[in-house]
C-alpha cells in the first residue's frame, strides 16, 4: 500500500508555487501519495501549470492560513480551518501517514501536539536537526522547539536521535554525545551535568561531552543540546555556510587565475555546495509525537520540499516511532526515575 503525505501548501516564505512545485517533484518517480492542503482553487491553478496529469496528487481545502509571526497557541485556537491544522487532521483521522510544512514552525509543533499527542515517556517532543559532517549525517537534538529544559528531556532528545538514526541512516549504535563546553564530564552548567549523569547509566552508546567543534567532524552521530543552543548552531552553521560560499564567490572574481582556477574545479564546486545545502536533507523531523512531521525552513525551495517528502515516507514507511518506544524499553528502569507528569509542552515559536 502506498504512502501518503500530507503538505501544508500555503507554508513557508516562497508561496504556495515552491509548494507544489516540490510535490510534483516528490511524486514524480515514485508511489506516494500527496495531499496539498490549503486554498483548493489556487493550489489547483498552480498545480495545471505544471502539466502533471498525475492522480497521486489530490487537493484538500482549507479556509485559513497561519502567517508566519503569529503566536502558535492562538492559531491552533482560532483557526481550526488552517491549512496546517488540516494537515494533522488528516494524519488523525489515519487518512495520511506524515505531514510535512514549512510554514509557522511553532504553530505545527504546537497543532501535532494538539491532534495528535505525545508518544509514550515523551514529555518535550523536539526538533532533530541533520547536518553535514567529513564522515556523515550527525543527528542535533533540540535545534528550537524548546528553549527551557531539565536533564530527562534531554536524556529523552537522545533516544529519540538515537532512534532516528538507527532508522535513516543505518547505525547500529549510533554514538551519542552531549554538547558541552568542555570534552569532561565536569564541565557544562547544572543542566548538562545532570543529564551527564544520566546518559552514563543509559544503555545508548554515550561517548560523553563534546564541543561545538566536533559538530561537523563526524566523530558522533547524535549531539543533545536544550533547544536554545540547538537553534543557535543551526542559525551559525546556515549563517556560515552561506558566507563561505559568498567569500569563495569574492575572491574568485577578483583575479584571471582564480576565475581559471574555479573553471578547473567547477565540479568539487558544485559538489561542496550540494553537501552543505540544508534543501538537501528537505527540513528537521518532529520526534516524540504520535505520528510523523517534518518541519521545513521558511525559505525552503522546491527541491527542499521534495527532499522533506521523501524523508517523512521514509519515517513512517520505516516505523521511526515503534523504534523510539523500543529504545525507551531497554532504559525503562532509568524513565521510571525521570518521569514527571505530562505538562502543556512550552512552545518556543523559534522558526528553524
Amino acid at each position: 500500500m502506498a504512502l501518503h503525505i500530507a503538505l501544508d501548501a500555503m507554508g513557508g516564505d516562497r508561496g504556495p508555487e515552491e509548494m507544489v512545485s516540490g510535490a510534483v517533484m516528490a511524486a514524480c518517480g515514485s508511489d506516494l501519495e500527496i495531499s496539498l492542503v490549503g486554498d483548493q482553487d489556487r493550489l489547483g491553478s498552480i498545480l495545471a501549470t505544471h502539466n502533471s496529469s498525475s492522480s497521486r496528487i489530490h487537493l484538500v481545502h482549507a479556509s485559513q492560513v497561519v502567517g508566519m509571526e503569529e503566536s502558535p497557541f492562538d492559531a491552533i485556537r482560532k483557526k481550526k480551518d488552517s491549512s496546517i491544522m488540516k494537515a494533522f487532521a488528516l494524519h488523525k483521522e489515519g487518512r495520511v501517514d506524515a505531514v510535512v510544512s514549512a510554514g509557522n514552525s511553532g504553530a505545527t509543533l504546537a497543532a501535532a501536539l494538539k491532534l495528535l499527542g505525545r508518544l509514550e515517556h515523551v514529555s518535550r517532543p523536539g526538533i532533530a536537526g541533520i547536518f553535514p559532517t567529513l564522515k556523515g549525517p550527525v543527528v542535533m537534538m533540540d535545534v528550537g522547539a524548546n528553549v527551557d529544559c531539565r536533564p530527562e528531556h534531554l536524556f529523552q532528545f537522545g533516544i529519540m536521535a538515537a532512534a532516528f538514526s538507527q532508522v535513516l541512516f543505518g547505525l547500529d549504535r549510533p554514538r551519542v554525545g552531549l554538547l558541552s563546553i568542555g570534552e569532561e564530564g565536569g564541565k557544562g552548567n547544572v543542566l548538562v551535568k545532570k543529564s551527564h549523569e544520566l546518559f552514563q547509566q543509559s544503555s545508548l552508546n554515550y561517548i560523553g561531552n563534546v564541543e561545538g567543534r566536533d559538530t561537523f567532524q563526524g566523530d558522533v552521530d547524535v549531539m543533545v543540546c536544550d533547544g536554545f543552543v540547538g537553534n543557535v548552531c543551526l542559525k551559525l552553521s546556515e549563517g556560515l555556510a552561506e558566507a563561505v560560499m559568498g567569500m569563495l564567490g569574492e575572491e574568485i572574481s577578483k583575479s584571471f587565475k582564480a576565475k581559471l582556477g574555479y573553471l578547473l574545479a567547477k565540479d568539487a564546486f558544485v559538489s561542496f555546495k550540494k553537501r552543505v545545502d540544508y534543501a538537501e536533507y528537505g527540513g528537521a523531523p518532529l520526534l516524540g509525537i504520535r505520528g510523523n512531521g517534518i518541519i521545513c525552513h521558511g525559505r525552503s525551495s522546491a527541491v527542499a520540499i521534495k527532499n522533506a517528502i521523501r524523508v517523512a515516507s521514509e519515517m513512517a514507511r520505516n516505523k521511526v516511532n515503534d523504534r523510539i518506544l523500543e529504545l525507551f524499553s531497554l532504559d525503562h528502569l532509568l524513565m521510571q526515575q525521570v518521569d514527571t507528569p505530562l505538562l502543556d509542552t512550552a512552545v518556543s515559536g523559534v522558526t528553524t
